[in-house]
């Protein structure tokens, strides 16, 4: 899909005539004969999937004929099943053309911004990088909203008194699926956040000569709120560990307890067959062999010595 807009009374407008005039220039999955007219009508090169998806820091930023070539992977679906998308920028003192091969709600809100001051490339790029720190700020928030409710799960007293029951299994599973998730969505994050922390600068650098005078405080702005989410990233990663190890520490604990009743269980059950053993032995000079009770006595040997090392365990704690 191509959607182009004009900066007209202070706000960005669609428009489709006329691509030559246009401030932004968005390719959202695009069909090659629309690549095709947007390269033809603004002289620049437009790069593919695969070009936009590499990986290298020369091929995310780069400088082709007074354009500016920059690429950074971006967080969807964050509520949902998260995935990074990568999102390739052509910058120019005119215009800037955005490449993507899957949708992205973010571009579409920003298009609705009113009063917006888009009258350049420059200015719908940083527009455009503030509104996905913001974005990432946000996500970052409902991470720590979620490790706070992992954290009251997993040391409630409902979890202590649940040891060793089948309410505790599912509860551990089902925290470390819900930790497991909240990593993956960290990770994307980060890995936005690296690369908006290389583009922001790269620009400041490299576009000082055309990049307007009113933009360099808003670039500045860019780099100490990405530092700032650094940081925070930084946190509920070390959080994150704390929370998967307490939790593998639970699970510790009540394979434990499981092994503890086996071994309880198979040490209690060494002297009745130690004495059936004997006994059913049934050697002809046994005195007990033709003793009337001695079958009764046999067994209420193997009862007691059965029960007493369950009450030693259970006066010891240990079941």
């Amino acid at each position: 899909m191509l959607r182009a807009f004009e900066y007209l009374n202070e706000k960005l407008c669609r428009t489709t005539d006329r691509l030559s005039q246009a401030q932004w220039i968005d390719l959202a999955e695009p069909a090659p004969d629309e690549v095709e007219r947007v390269a033809r009508e603004t002289g620049l090169a437009i790069p593919t999937e695969l070009e936009i998806s590499e990986i290298e820091s020369s091929s995310r930023l780069a400088t082709r004929n007074g354009a500016l070539y920059l690429s950074m992977p971006l967080v969807s679906r964050p509520e949902a099943e998260p995935r990074s998308i990568s999102i390739g920028f052509v910058v120019t003192p005119e215009r800037l053309i955005t490449i993507r091969f899957a949708p992205s709600r973010l571009f579409d809100r920003f298009t609705e911004q009113p009063n917006f001051a888009g009258h350049s490339g420059p200015h719908v790029l940083v527009g455009l990088l503030e509104a996905i720190v913001d974005r990432q700020a946000d996500v970052l928030e409902q991470v720590k909203t979620e490790l706070e409710a992992i954290s009251h799960r997993i040391f409630c007293a409902d979890m202590a008194a649940a040891s060793g029951r089948k309410r505790e299994d599912a509860m551990l599973r089902a925290t470390l699926l819900a930790l497991g998730r909240v990593g993956d969505l960290v990770s994307h994050v980060r890995e936005s956040q690296v690369s908006a922390g290389r583009i922001v600068p790269y620009v400041e650098a490299v576009a000082a000569d055309w990049l307007p005078k009113e933009l360099r405080p808003r670039f500045r702005t860019l780099r100490r709120d990405i530092d700032s989410l650094n940081d925070f990233d930084t946190h509920l990663n070390d959080k994150l560990q704390f929370l998967l190890d307490a939790t593998l520490g639970f699970i510790n604990i009540a394979q434990n307890n499981v092994m503890k009743v086996l071994t309880v269980v198979s040490v209690a059950g060494v002297p009745p067959v130690l004495i059936a053993g004997v006994y059913g032995m049934n050697f002809k000079l046994m005195p007990e062999l033709d003793w009337a009770w001695g079958y009764p006595y046999s067994l209420a040997l193997i009862a007691v010595s059965t029960i007493i090392p369950l009450l030693i365990f259970r006066w010891r704690g240990w079941l």
